[in-house]
């Protein structure tokens, strides 16, 4: 693991990409609502974020070839990854799917400004949403301001994991175990991976310098998941509703500084 460490004027060129994220959730919040299509929504963000001289990172990423019986990947399609319901994460922007009265849904945005990247995710309600929805993404936003609140000089990524899981399934859900948070500089992915489940004092020792996403994927049932045929979407194995959000953080000497904040 190659962990790149940040600088304060480096730190500063992400946070002005990661502030463009936080200004993108904001121009597309209004739009949230029932009877739009979700490639709508990624359209207003993929003009939006063009519109500030920045490009989408997701639009083009992660295609592979297949290799040792594993299935091709293409691109991924879309400016946002916009995922509903029972979608944990990657969903695609599509002209057919609309959305509808009591959905959550989980919006992940990415983008390269002046060769730096900003990522982070919210999940909305569309119009009025039942009770363990509510609740669910409550209890998702609190994981993640508990994942934070350990990324921390001399702490490990485990007091980062464990905190997400402690809360998680005190409250009755799960957080999914396949994926977890990365480190963010001039590429989306880099080390270290973070883990949204853990034990307390173990892994990686965490550093001032570091910048990376606590993102915990949190589902009303099981924390198993599955991809669907277009090799992008996953979804939570039993169907029950997650929720996610995520923030794009840098180390410090002492509280972590969001830089995926207005």
């Amino acid at each position: 693991m190659a962990v790149m460490m940040k600088s304060r004027q480096e730190i500063a060129k992400l946070r002005e990409a990661g502030r463009l994220v936080a200004q993108t959730f904001e121009v597309m919040r209004p739009y949230v609502k029932p009877g739009v299509t979700t490639l709508e929504l990624d359209q207003i963000a993929e003009d939006y974020i063009r519109g500030k001289g920045a490009l989408p990172i997701y639009k083009g990423y992660g295609a592979r070839p297949a290799y040792n019986g594993h299935p091709a990947v293409p691109a991924f399609p879309g400016t946002i990854c916009i995922s509903i319901n029972e979608v944990v994460c990657h969903g695609i922007p599509s002209a057919e799917v609309k959305l509808k009265e009591g959905d959550i849904v989980g919006v992940d945005i990415g983008v390269l400004l002046n060769g730096w990247v900003g990522d982070s995710c919210v999940t909305y309600a569309v119009g009025e949403i039942d009770e363990e929805a509510q609740k669910l993404m409550e209890v998702a936003k609190r994981c993640t301001e508990l994942g934070i609140a350990e990324a921390r000089h001399n702490k490990r990524l485990g007091d980062v994991g464990a905190a997400i899981q402690e809360y998680a399934e005190s409250n009755g859900f799960s957080t999914v175990r396949e994926l977890g948070g990365h480190g963010v500089g001039r590429s989306l992915h880099e080390d270290p991976h973070v883990s949204h489940f853990g034990k307390h004092g173990t892994g990686l020792r965490i550093r001032q310098g570091m910048v990376f996403t606590v993102e915990p994927m949190i589902n009303v049932g099981t924390a198993k998941t599955r991809v669907l045929a277009d090799q992008w979407t996953v979804c939570t194995a039993d169907g029950k509703r997650s929720a996610q959000f995520e923030h794009t953080l840098a180390v410090t000497d002492g509280a972590p500084e969001l830089l995926t904040i207005l």
